[in-house]
């Protein structure tokens, strides 16, 4: 069946919604040609997360399957240890039209994050995609798994990174659980190329625009300072605090890393449409690029 996963079918057998031959059948269980197989799709897992109307975010489009947020610097994207409430999620159940997004049956956590089949952290603003139904969620889930969705970053660095592509090996930091790390044994793939789009003076700071072909966790952040040891400004898990002091008072007033998700696009999971979406600059990182002397 198009756009339903494999583990939605297996719950459906389960539940005694699907019967082969008049009979119910187990997942194990062979068809044999000419059987009449009978599926009634059951409901949708239901979310814990609760509906929150407060938390405010912008929506950039939306249609019966999907909707782009341009989610502001500070909001988690999901519930989880330490974020219950107050959340992406917890502002789009509030949403007509959302309270009925399924939740991925093949995720643990999937009852907290309805809809949700990719992240940028807190502290990075930016574009983010969402899912309405499952086979959006199947269909764009398939994207990135194949690499086919244009991201693309801008950020203020610390320094000026050489520019070019940055591939390695992407895991956790055997030092840190909270941080990630390029400098492993093993680990997955991770791509980013790197342009630089402008110098401050003295070469203390630039703006960078980095086009993502894999999204590891901290992906950018990790290649910006482990690979070019120019971390993003105000990035105080990847030593983005230092710098000369002009640099480190702009990092002070800004308060977060100085990330953003500009660019997002994907082919529509239904109708197969291109669509492409841009935003600039959030006001706190164009002051910030203003003080840096960066335009």
């Amino acid at each position: 069946m198009d756009g339903v996963s494999r583990e939605t079918i297996k719950r459906w057998i389960v539940e005694g919604l699907v019967t082969v031959d008049g009979q119910a059948c187990r997942p194990k269980d062979l068809v044999r040609p000419g059987s009449v197989l009978v599926v009634r799709p059951g409901a949708a897992p239901r979310t814990t997360a609760e509906p929150d109307p407060s938390v405010v975010f912008d929506v950039v489009y939306e249609d019966d399957e999907l909707l782009v947020v341009d989610k502001p610097a500070g909001l988690v994207v999901h519930p989880a240890r330490g974020h219950f409430t107050g959340t992406l999620v917890n502002g789009l159940l509030a949403r007509p039209g959302f309270e009925r997004a399924p939740a991925d049956p093949r995720d643990t956590a999937g009852h907290l994050r309805p809809g949700i089949v990719h992240r940028i952290d807190k502290d990075t603003s930016g574009l983010l995609m969402v899912a309405k139904t499952e086979r959006a969620r199947e269909g764009l889930k398939n994207q990135l798994a194949r690499h086919t969705i244009e991201r693309v970053y801008l950020a203020l660095t610390i320094g000026v990174p050489r520019p070019g592509r940055i591939e390695t090996l992407h895991g956790r930091d055997p030092k840190s659980r909270l941080r990630f790390s390029s400098r492993v044994a093993e680990g997955r793939r991770a791509v980013t190329d790197i342009e630089v789009l402008g110098v401050a003076e003295g070469q203390q700071a630039a703006l960078v625009r980095l086009v993502l072909y894999t999204g590891r966790t901290h992906q950018i952040r990790v290649h910006l300072s482990q690979e070019r040891g120019t971390p993003i400004l105000a990035d105080a898990l990847y030593g983005g605090l230092g710098g000369s002091e002009r640099v480190r008072e702009v990092g002070r007033a800004l308060g977060r890393q100085a990330l953003h998700a500009s660019v997002l696009g994907f082919q529509h999971p239904v109708s197969q449409e291109l669509l492409r979406f841009e935003v600039g600059f959030p006001v706190d990182l164009v002051r910030a690029q203003r003080d840096l002397g960066l335009g």
